[in-house]
């Protein structure tokens, strides 16, 4: 592909992949940084901004991928 580093190892990017994909099934499942999703009997809240999303998305990727590397 055209975006990958045809220097890099062949594991380069596999684990920022599974960070994502980590990311993405938590973010879905759980509704994470989602305001206003009902659950467990609670009703409402505002939705958060696109740019206070994005942010709380990215953080939950860093975390992903520091779990993914073993990272504490």
């Amino acid at each position: 592909m055209a975006d990958e580093n045809p220097q890099a190892p062949a594991g380069a990017r596999r684990n920022e992949d599974i960070a994502l994909d980590l990311m993405k099934f938590i973010a879905l499942t759980t509704g994470y940084g989602k305001a206003g999703v009902p659950g467990a009997g609670f009703q409402g809240g505002a939705a958060p901004k696109a740019e206070d999303y994005a942010a709380q998305l990215l953080e939950l990727y860093e975390r992903c991928r520091s779990a993914v590397e073993g990272k504490k």
